[in-house]
Formats: C-alpha cells, structure tokens, sequence
C-alpha cells in the first residue's frame, strides 16, 4: 500500500523541541519532585495535555522523568555531577514544546541553554 504525502487525510504534523541546560545546582538534578512540578508547569505552559508521568531516580544521582502527554511526550535526563540535564518535548497540533524547556531553564536558573525545535511530518 502506498500513501501519497500530500493526501490531506494522511496529514499530520509535530514540533519537536531539544534542550541542553548548563550550570544548574546538583541538588535542584537530583529532586525529583522538584523536577516533576516543573515539569508539569512547562506542560502546561506549552499548551499539552498531561496525561502521566513516570519517574526513576538513580544511585548515586540522576533522575528520568517520562510525561505521557495527549499530544505525545516530553522528557528530561539530569547529569548532577555535569550541573547538567537533556530535555526532549514533542507535540502535535497548536502547542509549543519549547515551552516546556524555556520552564525548566527558568526554574533551575540554568546559566546556559541551548534550544533546538524541527517540525516533523
């Protein structure tokens, strides 16, 4: 089966975000719950829908949050020991993921940041 890209049935289109945060506190990379209320700001913010999170904190540090949103996901990955974290935000339809990492790079007073976005579909 074959599907012609520009058959306005089979359209779909996204906005995938990046991040990488600098210089944040390694306590702030290790509070889960910290992270997680932030997250859930940032989702907010970006106009998605939460829908869950998962959660894994590492020995001896590093955390993993995983949102399920219902315009697809977002994500963050911290490198206490780096003062550093990767935050990954992908939506569908009129959201805005960068949101998601503008939050973060806000509540973690991150001292660098840099934001990568590409539309997909």
């Amino acid at each position: 089966m074959t599907f012609n890209v520009n058959d306005s049935v089979h359209d779909f289109k996204g906005k995938h975000a990046f991040g990488e945060l600098y210089g944040i506190e390694s306590s702030k990379l290790n509070d889960t719950s910290y992270l997680e209320n932030l997250l859930i700001e940032g989702i907010k913010s970006s106009g998605a829908t939460l829908c869950s999170i998962q959660s894994k904190k590492f020995e001896p540090s590093g955390v993993t949050l995983l949102a399920l949103l219902s315009e697809s996901h977002a994500s963050i990955h911290t490198y206490p020991e780096k003062g550093s974290m990767f935050v990954d935000a992908f939506t569908c339809g009129s959201c805005n993921p960068e949101e998601v990492i503008k939050t973060l790079e806000k509540g973690l007073s991150a001292s660098h940041t840099n934001i990568s976005s590409i539309t997909r579909g």
